[in-house]
């Protein structure tokens, strides 16, 4: 078999196959080419390695939709067919099978390694003071924790675990099917090789309590809703001593009475008389750190009209300063006038002698 043949060829699937298909014909075939079931033959270990090329391009589908488009060119360099064929496909075999070990190269893949604590989420809400400053908050956990006495390792103090009778330490045990040997985890040590003789009377062998614990959370300046944060090492413990997972804090920003965000920019309004408006006024506005900004509005300035006071915003996290505060202006119209007032109103109208326009076209379309 010096050229390759098609893939879906050697697997005896249309090319239209599903995954599913595509898993069972491999099975099928190295169950049929196994070299331990064809001692000596060369040609079923050709066929086995050919089968299971096949298989590891067919079953990936980048590496198929690259295959289907290009042929082998398409997926050259990343098949890895050199060495030992066992060393190389004992993850697909077991995956296929249950775990069943090699065909008598003694099995399975020895006792299972300890394993990482699991990740935990919790949310917390920040004010918009907080989100815009940064700062530090120190959150309450109530999850299962290292013990605090064995420090994880699930034994009374000076007692060790014992190797595990049942798989002798291997971490999985084999029964015969015929002439196939099937591994699986230990159901004693759960894959471990090791059960606790002696457990800590705290956790009582878990390696683990459930209590609060505090973990100081650092929000940096500048973090905005539905932002996560990573704490390393401060969520679920590992197997019996193995490293914690990590804690994700989802953020929560609340809404703010005075100011609305918009990604790196604050938006505020401020109310002036219409006298400010028409003679130009230093507006007083209270920041959120308790600081009064004072924002020029120029002469003429009209209802709606927006001041921008560059750097005034929120810190970028990329650190490339701070956005904008945009100032909204509202002119605040009297509705109770003394008759002065609407004596000198009249007197000004008819100084500037301004005609409304939109009335002037209402009219003139009329």
């Amino acid at each position: 078999m010096s050229e390759k043949r098609c893939y879906y060829e050697v697997l005896g699937v249309a090319r239209d196959a599903s995954a599913d298909d595509v898993r069972k014909a491999y099975r099928k075939l190295a169950l049929q080419h196994h070299p331990d079931r064809n001692k000596g033959c060369e040609e079923a270990t050709a066929r086995f390695k050919e089968a299971t090329e096949a298989y590891q391009v067919l079953s990936d589908a980048d590496k198929r939709g690259r295959y289907d488009r290009f042929g082998h060119e398409g997926v050259a360099g990343s098949v890895d067919m050199g060495g030992d064929i066992f060393s190389h496909f004992q993850d697909i075999v077991s995956e296929l099978f249950g775990g069943f070990g090699g065909f008598g190269r003694g099995g399975g893949r020895g006792r299972r390694a300890a394993r990482r604590g699991q990740d935990m989420r919790v949310g917390r809400e920040l004010t918009l003071e907080e989100a815009v400053a940064g700062c530090k908050k120190e959150i309450t956990i109530q999850a299962p924790a290292r013990c605090s006495e064995c420090e994880g390792s699930g034994s009374r103090e000076g007692a060790q675990p014992s190797t595990c009778g049942t798989c002798g330490g291997g971490g999985q045990v084999s029964t015969s099917r015929g002439f196939i040997m099937f591994s699986q985890t230990c159901p004693t040590c759960r894959g471990e090789g090791r059960v606790i003789s002696d457990p800590c009377p705290t956790c009582h062998g878990a390696g683990w309590e459930e209590r609060p614990r505090k973990v100081v959370v650092n929000f940096p300046a500048g973090i905005d809703n539905g932002h996560r944060l990573r704490v390393t090492g401060q969520g679920l413990p590992g197997d019996h001593g193995a490293p914690p997972g990590d804690l994700y804090v989802d953020v929560e920003v609340a809404a703010h009475e005075r100011f609305e965000r918009h990604e790196s920019d604050l938006a505020t309004r401020v109310v002036i008389s219409f006298p400010e408006a028409v003679l130009g006024t230093r507006a007083p506005i209270e920041m959120l750190d308790g600081t009064t900004l004072e924002v020029e509005l120029p002469q003429g300035t009209q209802p709606g009209d927006v001041v921008t006071v560059r750097g005034k915003g929120v810190p970028r996290l990329d650190g490339r300063g701070a956005g904008a505060l945009r100032v909204v202006v509202q002119v605040a119209v009297p509705t109770k006038l003394s008759k002065r007032a609407k004596k000198l109103l009249k007197e000004l109208d008819d100084e500037l002698g301004l005609e409304p326009e939109a009335e002037s076209a209402t009219t003139k379309t009329a």
